[in-house]
């Protein structure tokens, strides 16, 4: 037996179309759909915050309306997806609403939660959790400062417990990226627990296509040879003996090359002997990556031993807030100019009493996009002026909104791109990585079905 999965979404704002023009393309047996990363986190939290019903990826609705023709026709294909967010059950419920719609109420629906400690942070905390951040080692009682996420990352096994419920779809919350593809492979393939070289195989396999066309091609320095209009997003072949071949569809742009695996294979892992997930503690250097034929590359030799006992988490906490503005400057002496603009800008701030905690100057175009490695151009003729504030202050940064309008007609000559208006003060979600006593997260699952998820709603 050959199980393919195929990865539609590498992050919140990937390309809409990729999961359908991928089913269409290619008969898989599952698609992921990953959309979750520590940004992400914050983005939803905040959603969250704003409204209590939803906090959850709402691309993911527009995907899966995009699929329904696929679901009716191919009754072997099922959707594994982090897109719960912060709020997995509103998802499902959001969900069971598009499906009841299409004739599909009976489709299971699984949901896997318990990831958001949110609300147990006291409890933790009473209970010596002392969620230490990775690189200063300090207790999360001395952030002093207000927590609006606390997430943890959780494994395969909740996946492959709502699958052996019957569900087609699995909505999850924060789970680590490879574990959506790990676990199709363990409810398929019916691996032990403890079968450490299969379960580091498929966990290889997920972490190639979690970032969905990177391992195709995408972000490439071969961009110049390869279609990326029409970019093929990736598919894992899992062989019941944990091989793995990586593919795309036929026809479809990009590449799968040797050279493409292995620029996936080292994205942020951290150190190679020792890729943590929930699942196992794989070893990447022992792998062997070989093209078989085009667009085809087998992956082998992955080694792994027993994960850690504990689970990252991943907290966002406030810490004050921001805006940021910009305007292009055309013209003989652009650079001067612009920097002259910026100049004006905190003079004038400084005049009226407002001194901002953090503040950025960017001169696009004239060497600050990369500041030291690609040489300054004080000749540019067109640049954008980039400022940006931060300031525990809301006031003072709604004060550094309204000082950039003004250069229009009170600044240098020859400034464009304003008509966007004044930028926008929005809250700052700061990150504070963590890890938690697994025994100390419990997971929840619940199977129903879509038409039951609708009346949720």
């Amino acid at each position: 037996m050959t199980l393919r999965i195929g990865n539609g979404a590498g992050f919140l704002g990937d390309w809409i179309d990729a999961p359908r023009r991928l089913v269409e393309s290619s008969r898989l047996d599952y698609l992921t759909l990953e959309y979750l990363a520590e940004l992400s986190l914050s983005i939803l939290a905040r959603v969250r915050e704003k409204d209590p019903t939803r906090g959850y990826a709402a691309d993911f609705l527009d995907v899966l309306a995009s699929l329904m023709p696929a679901i009716h026709a191919q009754p072997q294909l099922r959707i594994v997806t982090n897109a719960g967010g912060m709020n997995p059950m509103a998802c499902a419920a959001a969900v069971g609403k598009i499906l009841a719609g299409a004739g599909l109420g009976d489709t299971a629906i699984g949901v896997v939660s318990g990831d958001d400690l949110l609300g147990r942070l006291d409890e933790l905390r009473q209970a010596r959790h002392a969620f230490a951040h990775f690189d200063s080692g300090e207790p999360l009682a001395s952030l002093g400062k207000p927590i609006v996420s606390a997430n943890a990352y959780l494994g395969a096994r909740p996946i492959v417990e709502a699958l052996a419920g019957g569900a087609r779809i699995v909505i999850t919350g924060r789970v680590a990226d490879a574990s959506l593809t790990v676990g199709p492979a363990m409810h398929e393939f019916g691996w032990r627990w403890d079968d450490w070289p299969r379960l580091a195989q498929a966990s290889v396999a997920g972490h190639l296509i979690e970032c969905g066309a990177q391992v195709t091609g995408g972000y490439s320095n071969t961009w110049r040879d390869l279609d990326l209009a029409n970019v093929g997003y990736p598919i894992a072949e899992l062989e019941a003996d944990g091989g793995v071949t990586i593919t795309k569809a036929d026809g479809s742009g990009g590449v799968v090359n040797r050279r493409t695996v292995c620029e996936q294979l080292v994205y942020e892992i951290g150190d190679p002997r020792h890729y943590l997930t929930p699942d196992v503690d794989v070893d990447f250097t022992t792998v062997d990556v070989e093209e078989t034929a085009p667009n085809r590359v087998a992956v082998r030799g992955a080694t792994g031993q027993a994960p850690p006992d504990t689970l990252k988490v991943s907290i966002a906490y406030r810490d004050g807030f921001m805006a940021s503005g910009q305007l292009v400057v055309v013209g003989r002496d652009a650079v001067e100019r612009a920097r002259a603009c910026a100049k004006i800008v905190f003079d004038r701030l400084n005049a009226a009493g407002v001194e901002l905690e953090a503040t950025n100057v960017e001169c696009l175009g004239a060497g600050d996009g990369v500041p030291g490695v690609f040489a300054a151009r004080e000749d540019a003729t067109e640049v954008v002026l980039r400022l940006a504030v931060r300031d525990s202050r809301r006031e003072a940064v709604e004060r550094f909104a309204r000082e950039i309008a003004p250069l229009i007609t009170s600044g240098p000559a020859g400034l464009a791109g304003y008509a966007a208006g004044r930028p926008e003060v929005r809250p700052v979600f700061a990150y504070w990585p963590s890890r938690v006593a697994g025994d100390a997260v419990a997971t929840q699952v619940e199977v129903e079905t879509a038409g039951d998820w609708a009346i949720r709603a």
